[in-house]
């Protein structure tokens, strides 16, 4: 039953990617409509800051002003200091 139903979810994503490819056309792309004005386009450099640099700085800065403006208190902060376990011997004590 299994392989059935893996069988019909395969065959409607296939047909479901198939259907969207055929119906947009790629083509009408390189068509003009009226009044369009485009500008130049961006050089390498310019798409690798806008594309890559820029968003890896507002993370960073982003990730940086949560550090600095954290307020949680320590003690509710987890680390390797604060956890507290049982002793092996409690535990095998308790079992028997």
């Amino acid at each position: 039953m299994d392989k059935k139903n893996a069988l019909r979810a395969g065959a409607l994503v296939a047909g479901t990617t198939l259907m969207m490819l055929l119906m947009s056309s790629p083509a009408s792309a390189l068509t003009r409509d009226d009044g369009d004005d485009p500008g130049t386009g961006l050089s390498v450099i310019e798409t690798l800051g806008l594309f890559v640099a820029a968003p890896l700085v507002l993370f960073g800065i982003i990730a940086g002003l949560v550090i600095v403006l954290d307020k949680s208190k320590e003690e509710h902060r987890v680390t390797s200091r604060n956890i507290r376990t049982k002793p092996a011997e409690a535990k095998a004590g308790s079992k028997a």
